[in-house]
């Protein structure tokens, strides 16, 4: 609707965008200084894994489930089983009940949400414009928003929900003779979607909502679910059923705990279905290579906007005339990414010196050739600007 998209303009003369950008200077070098423990603590975290894997692969042994051996206390022990509880669980609010290892309450708010995009202009003189569109929608979604905090609040008020989403868990869970432990438990996530018996009927009334069954689930609103209006809700639920799981942990009397490994970390593992303990250790290292990635991007994405900050006045200066500001910025900017590559080899390097030398050295070679070819550009560049300017 169109009385839903507001849209406001606001201006920044050139003196101002001067200040706010010697502000960013000092987040940027909190952003550079943030990215080193990044880098370095990453490479520390994920060796000490992979040595903590290798090392749970090779002592690792098979038991059975029938009854656990004294001889095996404290050992790495690896099993297959069916996962069982015998408490059945319930949601009291909607008479919903399932022998099951867990029982999930899922609820989605139909809802204001806001999404706001901003446009910016420069000016002629150094200045800019910004055009900020603020546009409220009603959405189905398993988060309740707090409209207090939009910028146009009047009019997308979303009320309290009457109800949320919650978690209930059969306690204890036994694989055969064996009692899983609570970071066991919680790794259990094989939910489905559960449909409770006809007979089943919540009260007609919740939190001042008529409830009546639709699909699976149940419906909460005055309002037929073919539209609804902001403040319904749609409550479903879903289990967790008894099944085959595999675990790999250190046997502690009848029951399991962390496997606290030489090199320092620890071995807690439970996978649905039947899977090897080969399979298990395989699946954990691609996560520990795949964790390992992600935050060695984030360290260098971190310095490299670190950087950018740093170098922002100088863009800001040439925006006096648009076109020399792009110019810098794009300038700034590749130089951000050559300072930034370089520097983050060189601490992987350093981290891997201290952890694995025999890869670490190479990487500072590496860096060093990199930051030895950008000092070359640099100079190259400017030559060339001298000789043009004497031409």
């Amino acid at each position: 609707m169109a009385n839903d998209i507001f849209s406001e303009s606001s201006s920044t003369g050139w003196f101002g965008r001067i200040g706010e950008s010697i502000k960013g200077v000092l987040f940027g070098l909190l952003l550079i200084v943030v990215s080193f423990p990044v880098l370095f603590l990453n490479e520390g975290r994920a060796v000490k894994t992979a040595r903590t894997l290798d090392e749970g692969g090779k002592t690792v042994i098979a038991v059975s489930t029938d009854k656990p051996e004294s001889k095996n206390e404290g050992k790495l022990v690896y099993f297959t089983g069916k996962a069982e509880a015998k408490e059945t669980l319930t949601d009291p609010d909607f008479g919903v009940s399932a022998q099951s290892l867990k029982l999930r309450r899922k609820v989605q708010f139909y809802q204001w949400e806001e999404t706001k995009n901003t446009e910016t202009r420069k000016k002629l003189g150094g200045g800019e414009e910004k055009v900020t569109t603020y546009e409220y929608v009603k959405k189905w979604d398993e988060k309740p928003v707090d409209s207090s905090g939009f910028k146009h609040p009047q009019g997308h008020e979303n009320p309290q929900p009457v109800v949320s989403g919650k978690d209930w868990v059969a306690l204890p869970i036994t694989v055969g003779g064996f009692t899983l432990s609570n970071t066991l438990v919680g790794r259990i996530e094989n939910f489905t979607e559960f449909s409770a018996p006809a007979g089943n009927a919540p009260q007609e009334k919740f939190g001042g909502k008529s409830v009546r069954r639709e699909g699976a689930g149940f419906y909460l609103g005055n309002s037929e679910p073919g539209t609804p209006e902001v403040g319904d809700l749609r409550v479903s639920h879903l289990v967790a059923l008894p099944g085959e799981v595999s675990v790999i942990a250190a046997q502690a009397g009848n029951g399991l705990k962390a496997f606290i490994a030489k090199a320092g970390g620890s071995i807690e593992m439970l996978q649905t279905g039947t899977q090897s303990a080969e399979a298990m250790f395989a699946t954990a290292k691609k996560n520990n290579t795949i964790l390992t990635w992600a935050l060695r991007l984030l360290g260098v994405v971190l310095m490299f906007v670190g950087f950018t900050l740093l170098f922002r006045p100088l863009s800001v200066m040439a925006d006096l005339l648009p076109i020399a500001g792009d110019i810098v910025g794009f300038g700034t900017g590749l130089v951000a990414l050559l300072l930034a590559l370089p520097i983050s080899l060189i601490v992987i390097a350093v981290a891997w010196i201290a952890y694995r030398p025999m890869i670490g050295i190479p990487l500072v070679v590496l860096a060093v050739a990199g930051f030895v070819y950008l000092i070359r550009k640099l100079a190259t560049q400017r030559k060339q600007q001298i000789g043009t300017a004497a031409a």
